[in-house]
């Protein structure tokens, strides 16, 4: 038998590797690519303003929690390492998923959705070769499922309220379980705030499992108990994930600059979904949007006793990730990224047995299913800028690695501007001398090694508001920038030049150098 159990470990091990490595090959033309991904500049910028001794929102601004930014800083925004980073985080959460998938299938299901989860994320097609903020939040994520689902597989503890303590949760597996997951969850959510979703989907997955399925007078004394257990869950869950943000919190509060981080972090996102979510009032897309997952929710809590945990687990999961993704109404791609664990375990659930062998009830179900998976792709082919060019993307890489492309055509392929951005980088070199961009383009910034004189690194976070143009103008009359680059197509240029005299003009960019 432990020859049979070895074989079975071996097996697992050779299948993880061999997946990683194909996820990883599919990787490597992500790590030589030009500087062009315009938000990648935003956090290039922000990375070496830290550890330039800029204070996170106070002195270098964008509108993330903080430890995207804490990333890049400490690999010194060097595009080539944090892309690494950003693939080794990407295997991490293969080799996770693959553990939960293999909780919820058979063993040639969870290889199947795996396949499918590690192919997905590691085309460009959802933005997988960028270093955005979902690409490290999925590892965390995935890795906190899988310790709720192995919570949920455990009786919670016969204790009351009182019994709760820190020294109890850190000495029964099922309270770990459930501390590790909330602090883990937090991670992410210091990532990106979107990660809340999640924890509200496995906190209602575990209360839906471990409530009664039947209310009755004889059930009583029984729903209140696990009322309890509710209570205690949510506790459980809150205390681990609020541990790194309260420690966040305050090293924002010490430094003094406390209203910046919450500001930033919080209170600007909720103009930013506005404005997307407008229908009659603002916010009124986001209110439908909510009454739907309240009635998914509730739906899925009266029929809890017809549905297979493994299916309620899914299904709860899957509709808070839609939720996610939809939840700015915006289309950029990478925000469809959150979608990908729950959808590939959707997937299996929905293949996972044959028609034939299944009862009636069971085919319905199973029909349904696959119903809502094509409803599903559709929404998501029709609602976000999914990347097209994945067969091209990798031609590209390989006529430019056999010397059959130039570095200018290469570069021109991820961005028709990306080569007139590392022509002014070639151009300019400041050294000392201070610049300031007028542009969207922040990614020129990291290629002169250079910081903006104020804290927000482009035209659209200084065009924001009144005060943020007030703010930047303050910057530009105390420093005085040695260069002024003034890009195309970003609107008027809203400030004085007087004492500068423009000196170069490259493909539409204006460059002025101070006069005295």
């Amino acid at each position: 038998m432990k020859i049979f159990a070895k074989a079975e470990k071996s097996k697992i091990c050779w299948f993880l590797l061999i997946i990683s490595a194909f996820f990883f090959l599919l990787r490597i033309p992500s790590f030589i690519e030009p500087y062009w991904y315009g938000d990648e500049g935003i956090y290039q910028v922000i990375g070496m303003g830290l550890r330039n001794g800029r204070l996170l929102y106070r002195d270098i601004w964008d509108n993330k929690p903080p430890l995207l930014y804490v990333l890049y800083a400490l690999y010194n925004s060097d595009q080539f390492t944090i892309r690494l980073v950003s693939a080794l985080f990407g295997i991490g959460s293969i080799i996770v998923f693959y553990f939960l998938a293999q909780n919820l299938f058979k063993k040639h299901i969870a290889y199947s959705v795996t396949s499918v989860y590690a192919f997905l994320f590691s085309l460009p097609l959802f933005e997988g070769n960028i270093a955005n903020a979902e690409n490290f939040m999925l590892f965390p994520i995935i890795l906190s499922a899988l310790f709720i689902y192995k919570a949920s597989e455990l009786e919670p503890p016969k204790t009351t309220i009182k019994s709760f303590s820190l020294s109890y949760i850190l000495h029964t597996k099922y309270h770990i379980l459930l501390f590790s997951a909330g602090l883990i969850l937090s991670f992410a959510f210091l990532f990106k705030i979107v990660a809340i979703f999640d924890f509200i989907a496995f906190f209602l997955f575990l209360f839906f499992v471990h409530h009664p399925k039947n209310f009755s007078k004889k059930n009583i004394s029984r729903i209140v108990e696990y009322s309890t257990y509710s209570i205690k869950t949510f506790l459980q869950l809150l205390l681990g994930f609020f541990i790194p943000i309260f420690i966040t919190v305050l090293f924002f509060f010490f430094q003094g600059a406390l209203p910046d981080f919450l500001h930033a972090a919080f209170i600007q996102n909720v103009g930013y979904v506005g404005y997307g979510n407008t229908l009659f009032f603002t916010q009124g897309l986001l209110v439908i949007k909510l009454i739907l997952l309240s009635g998914v929710c509730f739906f899925l809590f009266l029929k809890r006793a017809h549905i297979p945990k493994i299916l309620l687990f899914i299904l709860l999961w899957l509709s808070f990730s839609v939720f996610n993704a939809f939840f700015s109404a915006r289309p950029y791609t990478h925000y469809a990224l959150v979608l990908l664990p729950s959808f590939c375990l959707f997937l299996g659930a929905t293949f996972s047995n044959r028609l034939k062998t299944l009862s009636k009830a069971e085919q319905k179900r199973q029909k349904i299913l696959l119903t809502l998976l094509i409803v599903l792709i559709i929404l998501v082919y029709k609602n976000f800028w999914l990347y097209g060019k994945n067969i091209s993307y990798y031609q590209n890489f390989f006529l430019f690695l056999t010397n059959k492309k130039s570095v200018t055509m290469y570069r021109s392929f991820f961005d028709s501007k990306t080569p007139r951005d590392y022509e002014l980088s070639a151009l300019i070199k400041p050294k000392k001398d201070t610049l300031f961009i007028w542009g969207n383009n922040a990614q020129v910034y990291t290629l002169l090694g250079a910081l903006p004189p104020g804290r927000y690194t482009v035209a659209y976070h200084i065009n924001s508001s009144l005060q943020t143009l007030k703010e930047t103008e303050l910057a530009l009359s105390k420093i005085k920038p040695k260069y002024i680059i003034i890009m195309p197509d970003v609107g008027i240029f809203p400030y004085s030049l007087s004492g500068y005299n423009q000196i170069y003009k490259i493909r539409d960019v204006s460059i002025y150098e101070r006069s005295f």
